[in-house]
């Protein structure tokens, strides 16, 4: 873009100086080489010395500009074309300006003006240049910058010259108004200097700002720079710079938003029937939800969920079902239950009321099934599924819903007949009464007495009547039968105990009637008890608590075995040492130092590992501890599990070979990054902890040591659980374990069941994962500061809970309480956890309420420094608003 010019004068000079002693120039009129008449302003005083002539311009107005230019055109005599000229000819004369307000001046100092810079003639001309009719014009342009006043006098001083002043125009410049990107800038006068002037441009007609718009004017006159832009408004569309009526959006299209360039056709199920629609309107029966783009589809609410399937377990009930044939063009269905308890004949229903609990919530499911819990025995309900979707609240008409009803179902009434003998008992049992379907099975569950938690075994059959052999002699035993239907599991009877013959008695019978109301109850133990079965009986083994199905894989301690050799080879590859390549060391264990190096893998590219090896001069007790690390990480396949490539054996030292984790442990990485996550990033970390937890608390292993220290994080900031030693250096800190009859534990990430029984359970890992949690917001802070291992566990037996980390969210800083409840039972399992933090990674704005944690974190520390854990300390933690539970 080229600048204009102004022109503030354009004239030839007709205000003469009037100093006292000068020659006046002379007004004379010229023609030009096309014999055109034009006035001049000369002077040709040569033959005298000491020339001093002023010509002076009237006041010229600046009209706003700092800088202004002067171009004159002049006609100047070569000195040497003068006969009998003296020295002091001159071939030169000076040009000056006056700024003033005053514009009726008619005499100024000499010593007042400012002079611009002295002229000379590019070309001077001779007398014979003349009469040969050449006119040799000499054009000279000159500036001046930083005015300020109202206006200036221009002035030429001649000190010996022969010239003649043929014209001088006076000039500023400008950038010229302009439109660009829907914006219209106007006329700008350049400024005063080389700086640019800034200029904010103005929205053209039905257009609005999407970001500032602005370009530069520069010192020549042109636009540079252009900044930000304008938009056309919604309803509108962009036409070469221009946003026109002709170009507003048509029926049956519309432009949301002023950032979209062109109008678009109506989605699905809705229309514009008028022009320069910002939006358009849904079909009746269709809806868009607030939180809708208005470039989506109407949608509506959907249909009911279809095939209920109810299975009934004692007093609890598993519901599933379909997903709705119609989901009303949305993909964020959910489902909610309404429970009504009815009578027999199913004439009168009531609402359940809180005594009945749904898993993994009654309301607001992602998944089309629910586990209720907490029934009462031998009763009907009707479970009312009700499906919806983001518009569901606004449609007037009623929810898509089916019923299914359930029967809870009744407990087996035992007539028990004995028969005994040194190594078996035979048991008969008559079935429920009125049994919620057909029978298909039952099921018996027997142990030693006093031995429950420990050895167990379940025997099935069809019929109502079981041997049970291979029995020690002179034991006792405890019996429960329960019946299986179409509809699940009921409830177990009571416990019967029966003792078994001494060796070389016989056989007795005895007849009993047993009927017992009574819940399942819970069963932990290791190991199981071998028993003959009828063929048509179906046995599963139980080991730490689970069933072992087929196709399941469960936790096997190295020390079951006889020889832990062979745990080693039965669960790890053996690797050949040539095979390794050392690099560099990167830690030390309990046994010897770890490394870091390469696997060459026979097929494929080598892969970095991590080495442990062991160091020399080894008791056999320790190589069987350290191997026993690799036997148990062994069993394990999951993402977020260490993984081990294998061992070595075979030759000296002893080795450990597991994926190699670039970032280290996680509480030394997050220290390292304080702050530098956002709660996506860390939510997801928590998410990949809990996870492989999950997998290991299914695998029925109970880790014992979970915390930050023992994650490890590889270069994608996948967390994986590691250290699975059996025999465990916890920290250097001698202040972060704490000796009992059995080893130590580390207080600070050990549920209080654990501390005071050595009750190590997942629920207890639980406890310890929601120590992680804090340690992960914190950015690995250590956990109840500087407290002595024996204050944190008054204070947590007090009922003290860690505050939520500084930027904590409400819903993670719950979650860590829920995992430090008291009872194990209160606590979430580990797969309830990974649902509610993948529920909260697909909806972020879960996040955004922060629980007010600094003065709980401050004012605790304060107290814990003083070492005030007392009942002074319980009230001033009190005042400054902990969560401190009695």
């Amino acid at each position: 873009m080229t600048g204009d010019k102004v022109a503030l004068s354009y004239l030839l000079l007709l205000a003469l100086s009037l100093p006292p002693l000068s020659i006046y120039w002379e007004e004379i009129s010229v023609m030009d080489e096309r014999n055109t008449p034009m006035r001049t302003y000369q002077v040709c005083n040569v033959m005298e010395a000491n020339q001093n002539n002023w010509l002076r311009t009237r006041h010229i107005s600046r009209e706003g500009a700092q800088r202004v230019y002067i171009e004159i055109k002049f006609t100047l005599r070569d000195c040497n074309s003068l006969p009998g000229v003296p020295g002091t000819c001159k071939e030169t004369f000076n040009m000056y300006y006056y700024e003033s307000n005053n514009a009726n001046l008619w005499f100024i100092k000499e010593s007042q003006y400012v002079k611009i810079d002295t002229i000379a003639a590019d070309e001077s001309f001779t007398q014979v240049d003349v009469g040969d009719r050449v006119m040799k014009l000499n054009t000279e342009v000159r500036d001046i910058s930083n005015l300020s006043k109202k206006g200036f006098y221009l002035a030429f001083q001649d000190l010996g010259a022969c010239i003649a002043l043929v014209s001088v125009r006076v000039f500023y410049k400008k950038c010229p108004l302009t439109v660009l990107n829907l914006a219209q800038f106007p006329d700008t006068i350049t400024g005063g200097d080389t700086a640019l002037v800034e200029v904010h441009g103005m929205c053209v007609n039905a257009s609005e700002e999407f970001e500032a718009p602005k370009m530069y004017c520069s010192a020549d006159g042109g636009w540079l720079v252009p900044i930000g832009r304008c938009v056309c408004k919604p309803g509108f569309e962009e036409n070469k710079d221009v946003c026109q009526r002709e170009w507003a959006c048509r029926p049956g299209t519309y432009k949301a938003s002023a950032t979209d360039a062109y109008c678009t056709k109506c989605p699905p199920h809705s229309s514009s029937p008028q022009e320069q629609a910002v939006e358009c309107v849904c079909e009746k029966s269709f809806y868009r939800a607030e939180t809708d783009p208005r470039s989506m589809a109407c949608t509506r609410p959907p249909s009911a969920p279809e095939n209920p399937i109810s299975t009934v377990n004692e007093t609890c009930v598993t519901l599933e079902w379909s997903p709705p044939r119609d989901t009303g063009g949305r993909g964020d269905i959910t489902y909610s239950l309404h429970c009504r308890k009815c009578s027999g004949d199913g004439r009168k229903c009531t609402p359940c009321g809180s005594s009945v609990h749904f898993v993994p919530r009654q309301f607001g499911l992602s998944s089309a099934t629910v586990l209720v819990t907490d029934l009462q025995p031998d009763s009907n309900y009707s479970f009312t599924i009700e499906s919806q979707n983001g518009v569901s609240d606004l449609s007037p008409t009623p929810r898509g819903t089916v019923v299914i009803n359930v029967t809870t179902s009744q407990t087996v009434s035992v007539v028990l007949k004995e028969r005994r003998s040194k190594d078996s008992v035979t048991l008969a049992w008559q079935g429920p009464e009125r049994p919620n379907g057909a029978i298909v099975e039952y099921e018996v569950i027997y142990y030693e007495k006093n031995q429950r938690e420990q050895n167990y075994t379940v025997l099935k059959t069809r019929s109502n009547m079981m041997t049970v052999d291979g029995l020690k002699p002179g034991t006792t035993y405890v019996f429960r039968v329960r019946a299986r239907t179409d509809g699940g599991y009921g409830s177990y009877g009571g416990e019967i105990e029966l003792e078994t013959s001494h060796e070389g008695k016989g056989m007795n019978d005895k007849y009993l009637f047993f009927a017992y109301n009574n819940c399942a109850f819970l069963f932990r133990h290791c190991g199981y008890i071998k028993a003959k079965q009828d063929p048509d009986e179906e046995k599963m083994q139980f080991q730490h608590g689970r069933v072992k199905l087929p196709g399941s894989r469960t936790y096997i301690h190295p020390h079951t075995y006889e020889d832990p050799n062979q745990a080693v080879r039965d669960f790890a590859k053996e690797i050949d040492a040539s095979n390794i390549r050392i690099e560099r060391v990167i830690g030390a264990g309990e046994f010897g130092e770890v490394c870091s190096g390469r696997l060459r893998v026979q097929g494929k590219r080598e892969i970095y590992v991590a080495i442990k090896s062991l160091k020399a001069g080894y008791s056999d007790k320790q190589r069987r501890d350290f191997l026993s690390e690799a036997s148990i990480m062994g069993q394990f396949d999951h993402p977020n599990i260490i993984r081990l490539e294998g061992v070595v054996t075979r030759c000296k030292p002893v080795m450990i070979i597991t994926e190699f984790m670039e970032n280290g442990s996680l509480d030394t990485f997050l220290k390292k990054h304080d702050g530098q996550f956002t709660v996506i990033q860390l939510v997801g970390m928590l998410r990949g902890i809990a996870s492989g937890m999950k997998y290991l608390s299914d695998m029925s292993y109970v880790h014992r040591d979970l915390a930050a220290r023992n994650i490890l994080v590889n270069s994608n900031l996948v967390c994986k659980v590691s250290d699975f030693g059996l025999s465990r250096v916890l920290e250097d800190d001698p202040e972060a374990a704490y000796t009992t009859r059995g080893g130590k534990i580390p207080i600070r990430w050990t549920a209080p069941e654990a501390i005071a029984y050595r009750k190590f359970t997942s629920a207890s890992d639980v406890w310890s994962y929601g120590i992680v949690m804090w340690e992960v917001i914190s950015y690995g802070e250590r956990p109840y500061w500087e407290m002595s291992n024996q204050d944190v566990i008054k204070a947590i037996d007090e009922g003290y809970r860690l505050p939520a980390p500084m930027d904590c969210p409400v819903v993670l800083h719950q979650l860590m309480l829920d995992c430090w409840e008291k009872g194990r039972s209160d606590r979430p399992k580990f797969g309830q956890i990974v649902t509610i933090l993948d529920k909260l990674i697909r909806n972020p704005a879960s996040l955004r309420e922060l629980a007010n944690s600094s003065v709980w974190s401050v004012g605790y520390k304060l107290n814990a420094v003083n070492s005030t854990l007392s009942l002074t300390r319980a009230c001033s933690l009190e005042m400054i608003g902990l969560d401190y539970r009695i």
